[in-house]
């Protein structure tokens, strides 16, 4: 070249150069669901933050217990490797006041008394009493005044509300 020596950092191999697995929200919902195949436990979401903070959400038709959190948890260290990439791991419960994210949280409460806030801004209360994958049932309770009547009566009346109508839905919790 000339006669003229370009100065080189150092050579790096090129294994460092190019991570061999990167971790991903597909990657680790793939290990979850795989682990979780065939009990009650089902996955809720997963994030993967910078600095790969990993965090996964899971609830269950019955509950889900510190053991149940801690086995899934030790399950996704296994099939991942912090020698290619350091990792923080999370794993917990969805809270029981945390709005439902998937449609099977809204199965699982069928029967119970919960919180709607809809993207038009109505909120309202009443008894989830069905759903399937688009759409859900809430029996709600109003107050009317028939007409010719001197006092209001109750009146309930079912709504049905498509997932993407809501801002969130959630579990009422009432202490008697």
């Amino acid at each position: 070249m000339c006669g003229i020596e370009r100065e080189r950092g150092p050579r790096l191999p090129l294994f460092y150069i190019i991570r061999l697995k990167m971790i991903t929200k597909e990657l680790v919902k793939e290990i979850v669901e795989k682990y979780l195949e065939g009990t009650s436990i089902f996955l809720v979401d997963v994030f993967v933050r910078p600095g790969n903070l990993i965090v996964v959400e899971v609830d269950s038709d019955a509950s889900v217990g510190i053991d149940d959190c801690v086995g899934l948890s030790r399950n996704i260290e296994s099939h991942l490797n912090r020698d290619e990439e350091d990792f923080e791991l999370e794993v917990g419960s969805a809270g029981v006041t945390s709005p439902f994210k998937i449609p099977r949280q809204y199965k699982k409460n069928i029967g119970n008394e919960v919180e709607i806030l809809t993207k038009k801004g109505q909120k309202l209360s009443g008894i989830l009493k069905s759903s399937d994958d688009n759409a859900f049932v809430v029996t709600v309770s109003k107050m009317i005044k028939p007409e010719g009547a001197k006092k209001k009566v109750a009146v309930e009346e079912d709504l049905t509300f498509g997932y993407e109508d809501v801002k969130y839905t959630k579990y009422i919790i009432r202490f008697k």
